[in-house]
């Protein structure tokens, strides 16, 4: 197969799943098993990794709202950035461990959000570990959090207003084109805004790493975006009798498809703006399957046509070979 440029955007979830202590070793034997997935397509493709760190996060923030010493808690910003060195060191490591041999590199990020974004007054984007409604309304009361339910579960809530641009894109592009695995965009990037004067800002909120990955494939011209979870795809229904995987989904289908908003909405959400923008295929699948999700015979597949229609790269004459499925 031809090689591709791939933009991978890891789930939190995938790193570390629900219910689980936030050990150490826990979340890298989690992160072995991710790098062992996704070395082969090290190994024949341009890669870029954007992980999630929604309970990472909401562990330090837990923590640093218990630490008596601190005379104010660390704000998101600078907690998302701690994210990212962690679960990059950790995937830069185990990356090299499952025999990746170009040059792998992990970048701290910054994303530019706009300070009038409506987000930052509804808070939407669940992180840190999941509750009974009773213990979260406590530790809401006790913290000050905003708080709703994820699935039968309740999570922390906090802003999470939407990626304008990466301020290291350029540097990311160039290192792609120098054959370097790039992880970017963790956490969705440090959430910063710029005042008139250019001068950067962090801010109180957490990126949705799934719309920052779509906007880096989209600047690096990417020919997937793969959207890489714990769960193997679109799941309609999900939670009833009647779930079902959908294995293929038109982008003007999407409006009709009945999934959860909190989490696998803005996944739909973030794919549909990659195909919109570039007329090529993305895909939602299991982590553990990933090499079939990019050729399409794992995972829900997401395009702009209906199957049987000519693949848009393809007509235009994409940059490189498009894969299969």
């Amino acid at each position: 197969m031809t090689e591709v440029r791939i933009v991978v955007a890891l789930g939190g979830n995938a790193l570390l799943r629900r219910g689980e202590k936030p050990d150490a070793a826990l979340q890298i034997g989690h992160i072995r098993a991710a790098a062992e997935a996704l070395a082969p397509l090290a190994a024949e493709n341009e890669l870029v990794i954007c992980h999630g760190n929604g309970p990472q996060v909401g562990m330090l923030a837990l923590e640093s709202e218990s630490d008596t010493s601190l005379t104010r808690p660390y704000p998101l910003d600078v907690l998302v950035a701690q994210t990212q060195g962690m679960i990059g060191y950790w995937l830069v490591q185990e990356l090299r461990n499952a025999g990746v041999t170009k040059p792998i590199l992990s970048i701290v990020t910054q994303t530019v959000v706009d300070a009038e974004d409506p987000a930052f007054a509804r808070p939407t984007k669940f992180v840190g570990p999941v509750y009974d409604q009773p213990q979260a309304r406590l530790l809401a009361e006790l913290h000050g959090w905003d708080i709703a339910p994820d699935g039968g579960r309740w999570r922390r809530v906090v802003s999470s207003p939407h990626p304008q641009r990466v301020l290291e894109q350029g540097t990311i592009t160039h290192l792609l084109r120098q054959q370097s695995v790039i992880i970017c965009g963790g956490g969705g990037g440090v959430p910063v805004t710029e005042d008139d004067a250019g001068r950067i800002h962090g801010v109180e909120a957490v990126v949705d790493k799934d719309f920052t990955a779509a906007l880096i494939a989209i600047k690096v011209n990417a020919d997937r975006l793969l959207v890489l979870t714990d769960v193997p795809g679109v799941m309609e229904h999900f939670g009833t009798p009647q779930a079902m995987l959908r294995r293929r989904i038109n982008v003007d289908d999407m409006s009709r498809i009945s999934v959860p908003d909190g989490s696998m909405g803005p996944k739909l959400t973030a794919c549909a703006r990659f195909v919109t923008a570039t007329g090529r295929k993305t895909a939602i699948g299991s982590l553990s399957q990933a090499a079939a999700v990019l050729n399409g015979s794992a995972g829900t597949t997401i395009a702009e046509h209906r199957l049987g229609q000519v693949d848009a790269h393809s007509r235009n004459g994409g940059r490189r070979a498009s894969v299969d499925g």
